[in-house]
């Protein structure tokens, strides 16, 4: 997801990837989400004052669940691990002129737990814009207008090939609790849900799923829509958190549904069009048929056909879009649509089409006529770097909401040009990664999905273009002119800053994106860059991301699959960045030279004042302009605060410097140096 808050953010982000004292823009991109973070909070508190204690930062770290036969101590799912199924049947009309949704689905349902549920749980979603939400009492959903919610019209049960039963259910807030006729066994056992409900679609104050008025039409971009079935785990059981604006965890699995429009409409979908004859014309089929083998943008539907459909109004017609391996859906539509594609190369052997649907007034080399190039390239480019892209298509379509990732389908701000388009397309882009394939626990740990997404993004603004839309570091982003890497200590040393691993509805007033989002992606950023190093960082998160393709893994899982594929103990790192929001400040505390004598060698001593640890780049700096550069591991603090290193250059020391290029998030660069004059 990205708002505009997001995205001001993260530009700043992406604008602070460039070239740092020398160095390459990826290894100064821990000045990255340094940078803005530091935007969203008002002014920096005063550090916690914390001294460092060696045996607490490297003490035992348990993670929580513990290993078992679900999950391996690897962090791979284990031997036994399961995962229910929810499979999709919808068939649903949109009518404009009431701006109503009216749907039937059925929902099969396959209890692959071990255990025998009485109860199913559900998502309603669209009862958060009723006035009396649990949403707008948490303060989260203030939105200008209000709905009577989703009404369920009829509800049953069908166990295997029986006839469907009349169930009681419950609706609590935005979930329902069905209590079934009978019980559902365990191992495999299967029953569908049978509903039929409807709902008024919320204006552009809906947010993820809204409508907005253009000049040749409406735009209907249309997000949680349909009782979705809630997740059954071995971690909680039924996890059916409200929904108070944080985002989703949803099972896995096919979706075959049909939407009935007026004939003059365009519907974007996620998955896979199986109609094309029938709601297409000639010219369309043909033009999407070269799409599929062209590189370049091709014009699917023009602006002189959306003219010229604003006369007529033909039958209603019936989409049906077919989707597998995913665990939601979401559409568009309007009569407004100019629609763009163009091939994606996903791996040697398999495509995928990149789609794109605006209105006439977003058309243009600087706006949403670029936009399947955007969408290609970076499905391209996550697929290069992590692993390759799932599904048969990616679409984006310009809307009301500024930007909401579904599997599939994004929806990105209408009036989005340039760079900003380009930024919010890549980023809503990554999500299918994470959490679409990697199904996180959006609602818990949204700094999983925010901050690995946003992690990704830097990579895929460097790639692009020779990096055209990652600006340069400048005063826009470091305020005076500074440099941006010290801007990130404000989150750091602000003792209302919640911790990363803060459950995701709690982090409101202001710290959503600065920890949810921007410490998340530097925090892995550090690993990689300044911990891991890319070649052990990179196979350990690739295997990550291939063990749990959809599946559900909890931030535990994440940090052992770490762990163990990498070869290293990071209970450290676990602790003090995400468990903890720790301040890091390591110091040169003094330079003396052997019996008074620099050719007899110097000893400099480096003190570690603050409960964070990480490695840092020590730099000497000699009289003849000579530097040497030392790398302190992690384990110089295990047991010391205090490293004394000793130089045997026999030179006289002019400086030395801790954290010469500004990548680490040191609280007090005062005393990262040290000059030393003539004797």
């Amino acid at each position: 997801m990205a708002g505009r808050a997001y995205f001001e953010l993260l530009r700043a982000a992406l604008g602070s990837i460039g070239r740092a004292c020398g160095r390459t823009a990826l290894l100064g991109a821990a000045a990255v989400a340094m940078a803005l973070v530091s935007t969203c909070i008002s002014a920096a508190r005063a550090p916690t004052g914390a001294q460092y204690d060696p045996l607490q930062t490297f003490a035992p770290l348990t993670l929580s669940p513990p290993p078992s036969r679900y999950r391996s101590a690897g962090g791979i799912p284990g031997p036994s691990y399961w995962q229910s199924r929810a499979d999709y049947e919808i068939h649903a009309t949109l009518q404009p002129e009431s701006k109503r949704l009216t749907g039937a689905e059925v929902i099969t349902y396959t209890n692959n737990s071990p255990d025998v549920l009485k109860s199913l749980w559900l998502q309603l979603d669209q009862n958060t814009y009723k006035q009396n939400a649990r949403s707008r009492a948490a303060d989260v959903e203030q939105h200008s207008g209000f709905t009577e919610g989703i009404a369920i019209d009829s509800l049953s049960i069908q166990y295997a090939a029986g006839p469907s039963q009349l169930a009681f259910y419950l609706i609590s807030d935005t979930r329902m609790q069905i209590r079934l006729p009978r019980p559902l066994a365990g191992h495999g056992g299967k029953l569908r849900v049978h509903i039929r409900y409807h709902y008024v679609i919320p204006g552009t104050w809906g947010g993820r799923t809204s409508w907005i008025s253009t000049k040749f039409g409406d735009i209907y971009c249309i997000a949680q829509w349909y009782p979705r079935m809630a997740v059954y785990d071995d971690i909680r059981g039924w996890d059916a958190l409200p929904f108070l604006g944080e985002e989703f965890y949803l099972e896995y699995g096919t979706f075959d549904y049909y939407l009935n429009v007026p004939g003059d409409m365009i519907v974007a979908g996620s998955g896979k069009l199986m109609n094309p004859v029938a709601v297409l014309t000639s010219a369309q089929r043909h033009r999407l048929e070269v799409a599929r083998t062209s590189d370049a943008t091709v014009v699917i539907r023009s602006a002189k056909e959306v003219l010229g459909t604003q006369a007529r109004r033909s039958q209603a017609r019936t989409w049906h879009f077919h989707m597998e391996n995913s665990r939601d859906v979401a559409f568009a539509a309007s009569r407004a649509f100019v629609w763009d594609a163009a091939r994606i190369r996903v791996t040697r052997d398999r495509d995928a089409l990149a789609m794109s649907f605006y209105p006439i007034e977003s058309t243009g080399p600087k706006a949403w006529g670029r936009s399947a190039e955007y969408v290609k390239h970076a499905v391209e480019g996550f697929s290069r770097r992590w692993t390759p892209y799932p599904y048969p298509v990616a679409v984006s379509v310009a809307g009301g909401p500024t930007g909401m990732e579904y599997p599939a389908m994004m929806f990105v701000g209408i009036k989005l040009t340039g760079k900003d388009l380009f930024a919010i397309t890549a980023h809503e882009v990554g999500h299918t990664w994470f959490p679409m394939m990697v199904g996180f626990d959006e609602r818990r740990h949204a700094w999983m999905d925010e901050g690995f997404n946003t992690f990704i993004d830097l990579f895929e603004s460097e790639d692009f273009a020779f990096g055209v839309f990652a600006p340069k570091r400048d005063v826009e982003f470091a305020p005076g002119g500074g440099n941006p890497v010290e801007e990130i200590v404000r989150i750091l040393t602000d003792t209302q800053a919640p911790p990363v691993m803060t459950r995701a509805d709690s982090i409101g007033d202001g710290y959503g994106h600065p920890v949810s989002y921007f410490k998340s992606a530097l925090g892995l950023l550090l690993l990689r860059e300044q911990i891991l190093g890319p070649e052990r960082f990179d196979w350990a998160f690739r295997e990550f991301i291939r063990a749990w393709t959809f599946k559900h893994p909890q931030p535990a899982d994440f940090f052992r699959a770490m762990e163990s594929e990498s070869g290293e103990d990071l209970s450290w790192f676990w602790r003090g960045w995400y468990v903890n929001n720790w301040t890091l400040d390591l110091a040169v505390t003094g330079v003396s030279y052997n019996d008074g004598d620099p050719s007899k060698g110097a000893e400099v001593v480096i003190k570690n004042r603050d409960p964070l640890v990480l490695p840092a780049i020590v730099e000497i700096i000699f009289a003849d302009r000579a530097k040497m550069r030392i790398r302190l591991p992690v384990e110089t603090w295990i047991r010391k605060t205090e490293a004394t290193l000793h130089i045997d250059s026999g030179k006289r020391i002019v400086a030395v410097i801790v954290d010469p290029d500004h990548v680490l998030p040191d609280r007090d660069r005062r005393n990262n140096v040290l000059r030393i004059g003539p004797n």
